[in-house]
Formats: C-alpha cells, structure tokens, sequence
C-alpha cells in the first residue's frame, strides 16, 4: 500500500498509478485464492459434520487444521535441519565401514 500513499501525497503520475494497479490486481488474485480455499474448506467441514457415523476426531483434527489457516502463531515444533551427529559424532565412509577385502 505505499504505492497508494505515495500516489496520494505526489502527482499521482500514470506511472505510479500503473505500478498501483499491478499490486491491486496482485493483491486481488492472493485474495481470491484464499477464498478458494476457505470456501472448499467450509464444504468439507459440512461434509464431515453432516456424516450419519460422524467421526469425531476427523472433525477435530479438521477444524485445528481450518484454524491453522487463520492464525499466525508459531508452530507447536520448530522446524530444524539433520544435524549429522549420529553416535560419536560425523565420521567418514572409511570408519562407518569396515572395508571390503581386496579380490585379485
């Protein structure tokens, strides 16, 4: 939005209103993506909730899964990468492995 405010406080030449557009238009396909989502989520809770055998743990497991979308807490785990250290620490192929014997 600060191509708004400063098209509101300048000249609003076309350029700035061109550069304006291109973020509305970019904003507006973000949005309805999102509403694509939301929508089919909403069909498939109803789904879910309307079941004769309705399970209940799939529709928990569901909604936490609708609220993710909406919230913007931190993850219950932070993500980390393999650290490598298995055992005693990095070692090469040479110690992991006993080698082959050598065939002539």
């Amino acid at each position: 939005m600060s191509k708004a405010t400063d098209c509101a406080e300048g000249e609003c030449s076309i350029d700035d209103v061109n550069e304006l557009i291109v973020e509305l238009k970019d904003q507006q396909k973000l949005l309805e993506d999102r509403l694509s989502t939301v929508v089919s989520m909403v069909d498939k809770l109803k789904h879910l909730n309307e079941l004769e055998e309705r399970k209940v743990d799939e529709v928990r497991q569901y909604v936490r899964d609708f609220l993710r979308v909406f919230t913007n807490d931190k993850p219950f785990v932070t993500p980390s990468g393999f650290s490598g250290d298995i055992g005693d620490g990095p070692t090469t192929a040479y110690d992991a492995l006993p080698p082959k014997p050598y065939k002539k």
